[in-house]
């Protein structure tokens, strides 16, 4: 037969088992939480260029990091470069491979975007139709 001793002493070492066990779950979930925490804010760290310009046309963007994309304007005359790491740009605005227009010093904030808009021929950016 078991003595009440015994099982005091099964009781105190599964308490502290179970504290053991308590304290790794909280840990656990703590860097769970902490991890989503992070991959959140990185989320909020790009940026976007968009704006308008002949349609047809291709803008590039260039970073002051290095960072280089561009993107062909639509029918409708519009453009949007993303996701863009923030840093300071140079927007140039090409066609048939030669650059036409410039814009420098274009600075991305956290969670915002830039305008960069190019002029179009007597302000129509879209295609004509049946083009």
């Amino acid at each position: 037969m078991k003595s009440i001793e015994h099982f005091e002493t099964n009781s105190h070492q599964r308490r502290a088992a179970l504290s053991v066990w308590g304290m790794a779950i909280a840990a656990a979930l703590s860097l769970y939480g902490m991890t989503a925490l992070t991959t959140a804010q990185a989320q909020g760290t790009t940026a976007s260029i968009f704006g308008q310009a002949p349609a047809g046309a291709t803008v590039t963007v260039h970073s002051t990091t290095g960072v280089r994309r561009h993107a062909t304007v639509d029918a409708k005359g519009h453009y949007l470069i993303k996701p863009l790491s923030l840093s300071v740009y140079t927007v140039m605005l090409e066609k048939d491979g030669k650059t036409i227009e410039t814009r420098s010093n274009i600075p991305l904030t956290v969670g915002g975007g830039a305008e960069v808009d190019f002029a179009c021929p007597n302000d129509q950016c879209a295609a004509p139709e049946g083009s």
